[in-house]
């Protein structure tokens, strides 16, 4: 242990004091007398500094004069002890010491760090050397690296990055159904190829300064890595020597590394390619949507000509793509994206190819005439899409599908998909796939004639299954193919209204939440509702709907048919309007929707109008959705969101992200069950008994909409869950056009056409399959009536005297005799008996004056559809 930790016992001469004052210590040569201790004014701490002293005889230096300024004399010693021969005077006294004179000198460091000879805050600021020498240091590693990067990387081939592979889609057996992205849409071609026009609007567009930068923006460069840090998107960083390099060599991760690779590689290009290869490589290399690669495809793919034979226009028209082509082609890509629409699309494509054209006049890359020849001869619109190589039939719509899915549900972008590479396996199963065209084709030629029948010009369908408790969509149907000009794919695609397939949401809420009326209690199915046409619809609080003038909103039915007061079993099987438009009021129109939302609906698919109409189906969800939605009924509750892809795989490796959905209860089983029973009804008594000819319980509901302009069928089984839509659409601006007079009949519904089509389907899709019926729904709610429902009333039958006589007697006697009730045909007891159709109702209507239908009556006349008009501001879907 060092002497300055040590404390000895206190000697009673000698010491530290006395070896201060150069007195010899006693013997032992460790102690000295203690301050004070001879009485000299030298002893006290007045004396002089705090640990000052006196320099010995023979100019000896002074010893140190505490434990403070020993530790202070050990850190500057290094930590070694300097011990004297003799503490005494003239240094040849017994004993030890530490004095300067006698220490060894200390060893210098590399790094002066903390600082030696420097007492307090001052050991701890570097000196200048230090400073200076750890900058060239610094700078001198900077270069180090910097040079090794150079070399190391190696500057792109526009010819290696032009061999592009395909990718690969599979079936649900793993058979394989297509491989797309062949090459074949993509050349190379030289720079005296590519139209002046086309370099310069894209120099313009994209980057003024490209023949006199370096390749490199450090501002645009340190801007992404600004934008990196604070979260935000890398994009406005790179100059066209950046993007050529990001085209042919780099990923499209968005990344710190990639940024440095990206610009390293760009400064090698600069000093390796001349400008005009630069810009070559650059326009071979960009991406234009459509899967054209390159200015040569681009041309070839919007225009139909080679890329040298491109005028002025056109080429602003290309360079505007480059912007984006998922948000600048005019013909939409709203399936990727639905603000992507084709009008959308056209509106952005059109403004920015003024613009490019307006920056190229101003950089005087275009003459005043070329400028003014441009303008005035308008947009260039390019062709329409064309079905590439293997993608015919539905096959088109089935790789339009999976891709969006694999977009949708990865990192990975539309370019970097096209590129090829990957392996994609799929749901479809392609025997139900070939049922569900051979349907559609089979239905089309019996009932349409569009060759000769102007009616039965431009009808679609669209259709979709899936398989309940999975989501698996095992089968859709698009359109006529791509190969016949049709690139929309109906199955995926929302904007036709859904109609009546939407009531079962409304019962479901009911059923769920019950009404305002019922503090939560759920509703009855049996719960009887006003049918008749041309109905005030009461809010909540008394009052009524009013149209935009103020005046009284009536909703209407489809027919004028005098319903009366009807159970919403027996309006479910009719698809009578009115008294699912007053449920649908009642529950709370934001309650169906988020029934319907949890069923699988997507909000940006239904009505953002929470009117009296949104309870009959003024929302456009697409063919896949339906049968999703209607496929959690048939699960008793539980929901999966549909999918149509279960691996990805990307040069051999699976990428994550493409595990089945997770099944989640969406709606109590007993809630589900109850409209399961309702639909079931609907086939057997109501507007879809078309569809008994399956042979096998199912249920389902029909749509038809306001103005006849589209009609559903959407019906499952618990094996499968199929939905079918059939409109007619404007090929010029894709407005819905009405059906009516569409295969020689007045209108089409729902129970008709795409019935037949849904039956043939299923006929052929379940072949061989059991039928396993569906769960007993357990009975739910209580019957809450709407408002102003008749109750059960006796009737007044006039019985005659026994004795008739000439003349009336003065008073004839009356018998009360109830009217024949619903418990003689039908047992109280069983609550899912319809005392509707059951018995005779002598409820009548608001008046009590007009009795409801007969069995007969409601059977024969419900299933006759009329035309649907809507009233006032809402409209008016029907069944």
């Amino acid at each position: 242990m060092s002497e300055h930790r040590r404390k000895p016992p206190q000697p009673q001469g000698g010491g530290r004091a006395a070896a201060r004052r150069g007195q010899p210590g006693p013997s032992s040569g460790r102690r000295a007398a203690p301050r004070g201790a001879t009485g000299s004014s030298a002893d006290s701490y007045g004396a002089g500094s705090y640990g000052s002293g006196s320099r010995a005889s023979g100019g000896e230096e002074r010893a140190y004069g505490g434990r403070a300024e020993a530790r202070r004399a050990a850190q500057r010693g290094g930590g070694r002890r300097r011990a004297a021969n003799n503490a005494g005077p003239g240094g040849t006294g017994p004993g030890r010491g530490r004095g300067r004179g006698a220490a060894a000198p200390a060893k210098k460091r590399f790094i002066d760090y903390p600082r030696a000879g420097k007492y307090g805050w001052h050991r701890w600021v570097p000196s200048w050397k230090l400073v200076s020498g750890l900058f060239i240091g610094f700078v001198g590693s900077l270069v180090a690296i910097a040079g090794i990067g150079f070399a190391m990387v190696q500057v792109p081939n526009e010819n290696i990055a032009a061999q592009s592979q395909n990718n690969v889609y599979y079936w649900a057996d793993h058979t394989r159904m297509v491989a797309t992205g062949t090459g074949v849409n993509r050349q190379n071609v030289t720079i005296d190829k590519i139209p002046q026009a086309m370099q310069w609007a894209v120099i313009s567009a994209e980057n003024k300064s490209f023949y006199q930068d370096s390749g490199v923006d450090p501002m645009g460069i340190a801007r992404a890595l600004a934008n990196m840090a604070r979260g935000g998107q890398t994009q406005g960083g790179s100059t066209i020597t950046q993007q050529f390099v990001k085209n042919t060599y780099l990923s499209q991760d968005q990344t710190v590394t990639r940024k440095f690779k990206e610009m390293f590689i760009s400064i090698k290009v600069g000093t390796k390619f001349s400008k005009p290869q630069i810009l070559q490589g650059y326009l071979n290399t960009s991406y234009y949507g459509r899967g054209a690669y390159g200015i040569q495809a681009a041309a070839q793919t919007y225009y139909g000509k080679d890329a040298v034979k491109l005028q002025p226009s056109e080429c602003a028209f290309l360079a505007a793509l480059l912007k984006g082509p998922t948000y600048y082609d005019p013909a939409g890509n709203a399936d990727l994206d639905p603000n992507a629409s084709a009008s959308a699309n056209r509106k952005r494509s059109e403004e920015r190819w003024s613009w490019i054209l307006g920056e190229m006049h101003k950089d005087k890359h275009l003459t005043d005439a070329q400028y003014q020849e441009a303008i005035s001869k308008g947009y260039p619109m390019p062709q329409g899409r064309k079905a590439t190589k293997g993608m015919t039939g539905q096959v088109s719509y089935l790789v339009d599908t999976a891709k969006k899915y694999v977009l949708n549900h990865s990192d990975i972008s539309e370019q970097a998909f096209d590129q090829g590479g990957y392996e994609i396996y799929t749901t479809f199963e392609k025997n139900k796939v070939n049922a569900l065209s051979d349907a559609v084709k089979k239905i089309q030629k019996e009932r349409l004639h569009p060759k000769t029948e102007p009616k039965d010009k431009y009808v679609q369908f669209g259709a979709a299954s899936v398989r309940p408790k999975d989501g698996a969509i095992v089968a859709l149907y698009g359109g006529d193919g791509y190969e016949n000009g049709h690139f929309t794919n109906n199955a995926d695609t929302s904007g036709v209204p859904v109609g009546s397939t939407w009531k079962p949401f409304v019962l479901a809420a009911a059923m769920e939440y019950g009404t305002y009326k019922s503090d939560g209690q759920p509703v009855s199915p049996l719960s009887k509702y006003n049918g008749n046409d041309h109905l005030k619809v009461r809010r909540p609080d008394g009052s009524y709907y009013l149209n935009k003038d103020n005046s009284i909103f009536y909703q209407k039915n489809e027919s004028p048919h005098p319903w009366g007061y009807i159970t919403l079993r027996k309006a479910m099987e009719q698809s009578i309007n009115t008294p699912f438009v007053q449920l649908g009021v009642d529950v709370g129109m934001a309650r169906v929707r988020d029934v319907a939302r949890s069923a699988g609906i997507l909000d940006q698919s239904m009505s953002k109008d929470l009117n009296p109409s949104f309870a009959i189906g003024t929302s456009t969800p697409s063919a896949i959705r339906m049968a999703d939605a209607y496929a959690t009924f048939a699960a008793s509750g539980k929901q999966t969101d549909p999918y149509s892809v279960t691996a990805v795989k990307h040069d051999g490796t699976e990428l994550p992200g493409f595990t089945k959905p997770k099944t989640k209860q969406a709606m109590e089983s007993a809630v589900a069950d109850n409209v399961t029973d309702v639909l079931q009804n609907v086939i057997q008594n109501g507007t879809g008994k078309n569809a008994k000819a399956l042979g096998r319980t199912a249920a389902g509901k029909t749509g038809t909409t306001d103005k006849n302009k589209s009609a559903w069928f959407v019906g499952y089984t618990q094996q499968l869950s199929t939905s079918v839509a059939m409109f007619r659409e404007n090929p010029k601006d894709h407005e819905l056009l009405s059906m009516n007079g569409t295969a020689g009949v007045d209108s089409i519904h729902g129970g008709d056409i795409p019935t037949s089509v849904w039956t043939e389907y299923m006929l052929d899709a379940l072949k061989n399959q059991n039928d396993p019926g569906f769960p007993e729904p357990t009975k739910i709610g209580t019957i809450q009536d709407e408002a102003g429902a008749p109750s059960p009333t006796p009737s007044v039958t006039i019985t005659p005297s026994q004795s008739p006589s000439d003349t009336p007697s003065p008073s004839q006697s009356e018998t009360i005799t109830p009217s024949p009730s619903a418990s003689k045909t039908c047992n109280s007891w069983n609550w899912k008996c319809d005392p509707t159709t059951g018995g005779t109702d002598t409820g009548g209507t608001t008046g009590g004056v007009t009795p409801s239908p007969s069995v007969s009556d409601s059977t024969g006349t419900g299933t006759t559809k009329g035309n649907g008009n809507g009233g006032g501001i809402f409209g008016g879907q029907t069944g």
